[in-house]
């Protein structure tokens, strides 16, 4: 049972957690050239190259919101692996617990919502520039610490401190 455990926990990691990381990290870059379009092109018609960004925009959020969900999927069966394996106690699983507590809690409260209003910033009839209060920097900074929370995990599943298979 825990070679079933262990398998579904690293390919929910992959096909979960990889789709967010990807997609987080490209929203920014795109909210940018979206921003970009609709300011510069103020008073010609951009309609059709705003409205591809934004819908680009929207299906990059859509991919981190559906599969963060799918991600929690990681630390079930990360918990099961771990207790099935007896190291549920061990310093460098709950350290990758707490990062993966962290990550969770930056994609949910601050990377999620803010590209909630950059979204809302660039739909709205009259809409002030996306970035305005440096949002899309803020943003692409929490991605960014969201990432490297995920790569010290990884780091941790694979060195795993304190083992002796000599990794």
């Amino acid at each position: 049972m825990t070679a079933f455990f262990l398998a579904v926990h690293v390919l929910a990691a992959i096909l979960a957690v990889g789709p967010v990381a990807v997609a987080a990290s490209m929203f920014p870059a795109a909210a940018r050239r979206s921003t970009d379009r609709s300011t510069s092109d103020r008073g010609r018609s951009n309609q059709g190259t705003q409205t591809d960004g934004v819908a680009a925009l929207r299906v990059l959020h859509r991919v981190c919101r559906v599969y963060a969900v799918a991600g929690l999927a990681v630390p079930v069966f990360g918990f099961a692996t771990a207790s099935s394996l007896g190291v549920l106690r061990d310093a460098w699983v709950i350290a990758s617990i707490l990062l993966t507590a962290a990550a969770a809690a930056v994609l949910a409260l601050a990377v999620l919502p803010r590209q909630d209003a950059v979204l809302a910033r660039l739909t709205a009839a009259d809409p002030a520039p996306a970035d305005a209060g440096g949002g899309v920097a803020r943003l692409a900074m929490l991605t960014g610490v969201f990432n490297l929370l995920w790569a010290a995990v990884t780091v941790l599943m694979i060195v795993r401190p304190g083992s002796t298979t000599g990794v």
